[in-house]
């Protein structure tokens, strides 16, 4: 098979990407080693910045997403059984919206036939080759067969545990950084209305906990635990009460209780490869970057790394110009270390650090009392959630 750009990964990075060259008439190809039913099953974030849903709006693939997503004019900050709203309709004129990543996955995979995308779905032993020559090409198995996909460019959207960023490694050329935190945040799916309109995050004596939504009728709650406990660990009932006891007092409707749709513990990390291009390989989305999800920024990040390889990649068969291309790198990893920074800086504020003690935690309440005070620092927290421009 030969393509323009092959595209490893049918996360939102890779569908974003590969809508987004076929809109410009690009000729490109998706290679996945999951089934479709397993990519539109995955719960992740579902926060999304206005660079996600005006892209969404650029492909003519948001009828849902407008229809079902719920607008965000503010989110909260609590110390204690302090609530310290943060209006980000007023400090920016901007909003965010609430719609699952899974579902905007599902929109951009059912608008994939119509547009002329193609999806190969369950490709095994997928690999790339000659990334650093004229024509690259990725080789895989579907149903038993082999299969070369010769390319221009090969987009490797493909996270973090994907092949693409283990080809740059193996060549000598990585450049990279990473932060992992010493705890992680213990999350239950259920549908319950949500305790609250807008998220609530909360600095608690027994650390982070966040209250949020997927939709009017879903809500996701999280809790910080140490990196020793299991789910097992923790029943449903255990669960309930320990967000009832936090959120209850500070919420406008209290936490109601349903059974779980999906409980899990992820960890929390900061990593950055900073060599997003070798040759004719990019990478984008969380093949580059993971991020805390404390800023809400992973899915969001990833739409802004395919804005610019998509503007550079059309750029080069519209033009011949491959300035963009040249400046991707760059361009990318401006917005995704400001990213890094602010999810950085929320896990420091909201989180309670394992050895840390009374001055820290001190520091912390002098830090939320000055953002309780000052509408300048609400601006500048605002502003970052909301979303950087490009």
């Amino acid at each position: 098979m030969k393509t323009q750009v092959a595209i490893v990964g049918s996360g939102p990075s890779g569908l974003l990407l590969g809508h987004l060259l076929r809109a410009a008439g690009i000729d490109c190809v998706i290679v996945e080693r999951q089934g479709r039913a397993h990519v539109e099953s995955r719960i992740r974030a579902g926060v999304l910045e206005t660079v996600t849903t005006d892209l969404m709006h650029r492909l003519g693939i948001s009828a849902r997403m407008d229809a079902e997503g719920l607008i965000e004019d503010g989110f909260n900050l609590a110390d204690g059984e302090r609530l310290i709203r943060i209006d980000i309709k007023a400090l920016t004129g901007r909003h965010v919206m609430v719609y699952g990543q899974t579902e905007l996955t599902r929109d951009l995979i059912a608008a994939a036939p119509e547009r002329g995308l193609k999806i190969l779905f369950e490709a095994k032993d997928v690999a790339l080759h000659g990334v650093d020559g004229d024509r690259p090409a990725v080789s895989c198995e579907i149903d038993g067969e082999s299969l070369d996909i010769e390319a221009d460019f090969i987009a490797g959207c493909d996270g973090f545990h994907g092949p693409s960023r283990k080809v740059i490694v193996a060549a000598g050329h990585a450049r990279e950084y990473e932060r992992e935190y010493p705890f992680g945040w213990l999350g239950i799916l259920a549908d319950v209305p949500p305790c609250h309109p807008e998220l609530i995050y909360s600095n608690d004596p027994c650390g982070f906990a966040l209250a949020s939504m997927r939709s009017a009728t879903r809500s996701r709650y999280y809790i910080q635990v140490s990196l020793t406990e299991k789910v097992e660990d923790w029943p449903e009932d255990r669960l309930w009460d320990e967000l009832a006891r936090r959120f209850d007092p500070i919420s406008q409707h209290g936490v109601a209780r349903g059974p779980a749709l999906e409980m899990s513990i992820a960890p929390l990390r900061s990593y950055v490869f900073e060599t997003m291009r070798h040759g004719r390989l990019f990478l984008a989305g969380d093949a580059a970057h993971i991020v805390p999800p404390t800023g809400a920024k992973g899915l969001n990040l990833a739409a802004s790394d395919v804005a610019y390889l998509a503007d550079a990649l059309i750029a080069h068969y519209r033009s011949a110009d491959d300035r963009l291309l040249t400046l991707y790198e760059a361009r990318a990893l401006a917005r995704i270390w400001k990213a890094e920074r602010f999810s950085w800086y929320l896990t420091k504020l909201m989180h309670r650090f394992p050895g840390e003690g009374a001055f820290e935690h001190r520091m912390q309440t002098a830090e939320l009392d000055y953002v309780a005070g000052s509408q300048a620092m609400q601006k500048a927290i605002a502003e970052n959630y909301v979303g950087l421009p490009l």
